[in-house]
């Protein structure tokens, strides 16, 4: 991997590939969801739309980079926002040439605008509205985060009027004050040179100016509630599911990996602790899972399990069972050594596997220039951080007090 930045901040991450006769194109901006207003929240989802609605000089983004033999898709996250094009490596230029274009400047119009924005509101329809849980994160999210906190809101929006009421003013707003080069990563993988790939993204890019980024908004971590509350919410729900969840560190504290991983022994794979000891051990539970947000600052570690039966006390002896299982953790002495091998393998046959795609080591490039790290270390820093001493302090830290949050989503009353 090698690293070339550009006059106006733009920089580039290169990774040659040349077992490949393709390229991937990945631009990773720094925006996200924690940067939208309270009012106006969803935008950074909606963006991601928008920038393919057309821009200054490419009226239509998917279709000429389809002409190009291209496909193209992005997501967004609470932390940033990534975008990738893959195409034959003899077309890079196309694909240059229309992500230039876009971080350049929208079309900004209107009839771009209200069709995105019907797209959008139908997602969340059916993401939050038309699923059974599908609103679990705007409850958990609203009971972790304080008011006005950039993770209080999910990703997909607070609401569907939020993204309605949106005009092109607020559009053009946020763009100018987060789509720069000087907020971006542009990482290419494939197969072209180093040299070439700096000569076509210096003519591309170079002539694009800097912009007064917008400043962040604050994720401090006093701005999280203490622990013990609890919600019950009925709605259209087939079952019960249970929801525990801590406060965890924030991705560059030295618990992180270590929350990962305590996440990793509790529910990846069969042999995994929840499926041999709640599952398959107990008559208590049909599912259990845990999982780590993934956010780059504070974030929260999640425990979810749905009962065998409805009836409170096999809920609340569900709910006990489950915290309990996880507490485990905290005693170094309970981890072994087999379970931790175990853990870092699984762990580095899927790195490896998600490295053999160029598409995806471009991602994984732009992710370790956007974090200061070398992606290649991805796996030597989970097997160092796999000791149980490192765990079980961890587990200790994270899991010994309360849940922050406890919930319950549950079956309409009748």
């Amino acid at each position: 991997m090698a690293v070339h930045t550009l006059a106006n901040g733009l920089r580039l991450v290169h990774t040659y590939v040349p077992s490949t006769a393709m390229v991937a194109v990945n631009v990773l901006y720094d925006v996200g969801a924690r940067d939208e207003s309270p009012e106006l929240t969803g935008i950074a989802h909606l963006f991601e739309h928008l920038m393919f609605g057309g821009s200054v000089n490419v009226p239509s983004f998917d279709g000429e980079l389809e002409e190009a033999g291209g496909m193209s898709n992005a997501w967004t996250s609470d932390d940033f926002t990534n975008f990738y094009d893959i195409l034959p490596a003899q077309n890079i230029e196309t694909a240059l040439r229309l992500e230039s274009d876009r971080m350049l400047s929208l079309a900004f119009s209107q009839r771009s605008l209200d069709i995105q924005k019907g797209v959008v509101i139908e997602e969340f329809k059916q993401q939050c509205l038309n699923q059974p849980y599908g609103d679990l994160g705007h409850h958990l999210r609203g009971m972790l985060y304080a008011p006005g906190h950039p993770y209080r809101i999910p990703v997909i929006g607070k609401d569907p009027s939020h993204i309605e009421n949106a005009t092109l003013e607020d559009i053009r707003r946020f763009f100018f004050a987060h789509y720069a080069p000087d907020n971006a990563i542009l990482s290419i993988a494939g197969n072209v040179d180093y040299d070439t790939t700096v000569r076509l993204v210096e003519k591309w890019f170079g002539d694009i100016p800097s912009r007064n980024v917008a400043a962040r908004g604050s994720v401090a971590s006093g701005t999280m509630p203490g622990q013990g509350q609890t919600l019950t919410v009925h709605g259209r729900v087939p079952q019960t599911m249970i929801v525990a969840a801590w406060r965890m560190a924030a991705y560059n504290e030295p618990d992180y990996i270590p929350c990962d991983i305590i996440t990793d022994l509790l529910a990846s794979g069969n042999s995994s602790r929840m499926r041999r000891n709640l599952i398959l051990g107990t008559d208590l539970f049909v599912e259990a899972d845990a999982s780590i947000s993934g956010l780059e600052s504070h974030g929260y570690l999640m425990l979810t399990a749905k009962p065998s039966a409805e009836d409170s006390k096999t809920v609340a002896a569900a709910t006990a069972a489950l915290i309990s299982e996880a507490r485990k953790l905290c005693d170094p002495a309970a981890i072994t050594g087999h379970e931790l091998q175990r853990a870092a393998n699984r762990y580095e046959a899927m790195y490896a596997m998600r490295q053999m795609g160029y598409a995806e080591q471009a991602f994984a490039a732009a992710l370790a220039e956007y974090h200061g790290e070398d992606p290649a270390q991805a796996t030597v820093r989970y097997r160092n951080a796999a000791k149980a001493e490192a765990i079980a302090a961890a587990a200790r830290r994270t899991l010994s007090s309360e849940p922050a949050v406890l919930l319950y989503r549950r079956a309409q009353c009748r």
